[in-house]
């Protein structure tokens, strides 16, 4: 029998979201935080942390809001025909996401370009499809390649370029506790992979300075 979940596929890159949670499961989610408080040594009573259950549930669903997300309708109508055929970039977008090993924060910018093939997004989706891939439990490497390929997708640009910068809370508050460590992750489809010089200008972009267009 296939684990693969509803709305999912093998290689995780499917469009379309899992069933979101229901309200029905709050009680019972609040009651197993109350638990780990309690199973960490605290009095989950005292008056500090008394509705911290209620918190971190809502906290969670906040943070994941992306399972109930779906990149074809965030992106919606906002397609247009246009015969522009240089590179369309939009870079330092801010992501905050969640490391699915532990459960931990990593954060950082993602760079995100394309080739139109006479279709253009408005600039303000670009910023939309990373949150919905990004407000999930994720790593670092499948997030970057599920925003190329939400991009490709709705889009068919002639190329994609997609590069992720981000620090992880589980490398820097535990485990080696390497403060200014980064990682960095790229995925390029078309012409971005097949072009040199495309893959180049994109690059050179994406990691120039910040404010610096060279």
């Amino acid at each position: 029998m296939s684990s693969t979940k509803v709305g999912s596929s093998p290689d995780g890159l499917a469009l379309q979201p899992p069933p979101a949670p229901t309200d029905a499961g709050d009680a019972e989610f609040e009651g197993l935080v109350r638990r780990q408080l309690e199973l960490l040594g605290e009095d989950a009573g005292r008056e500090g942390l008394l509705k911290t259950p209620e918190r971190v549930a809502k906290s969670l669903a906040w943070l994941t809001r992306g399972y109930a997300m779906d990149a074809h309708a965030v992106v919606g109508d906002a397609l247009f025909e246009e015969s522009h055929e240089s590179m369309v970039m939009v870079r330092d977008i801010e992501l905050y996401s969640l490391c699915e090993h532990h459960l931990l924060p990593f954060f950082g910018k993602c760079h995100i370009a394309y080739i139109p093939n006479r279709r253009i997004v408005g600039l303000s989706k670009l910023p939309r499809l990373v949150e919905v891939f990004a407000r999930r439990l994720q790593v670092q490497e499948r997030l970057t390649e599920q925003i190329a390929h939400a991009l490709e997708e709705v889009l068919r640009p002639r190329g994609v370029g997609v590069v992720i910068e981000a620090a992880h809370l589980c490398m820097m508050m535990r485990g080696v506790e390497k403060q200014n460590s980064r990682t960095i992750t790229s995925a390029l489809r078309g012409s971005f992979r097949t072009d040199p010089a495309t893959r180049d200008e994109f690059l050179r972009l994406a990691h120039a300075p910040a404010g610096v267009a060279r």
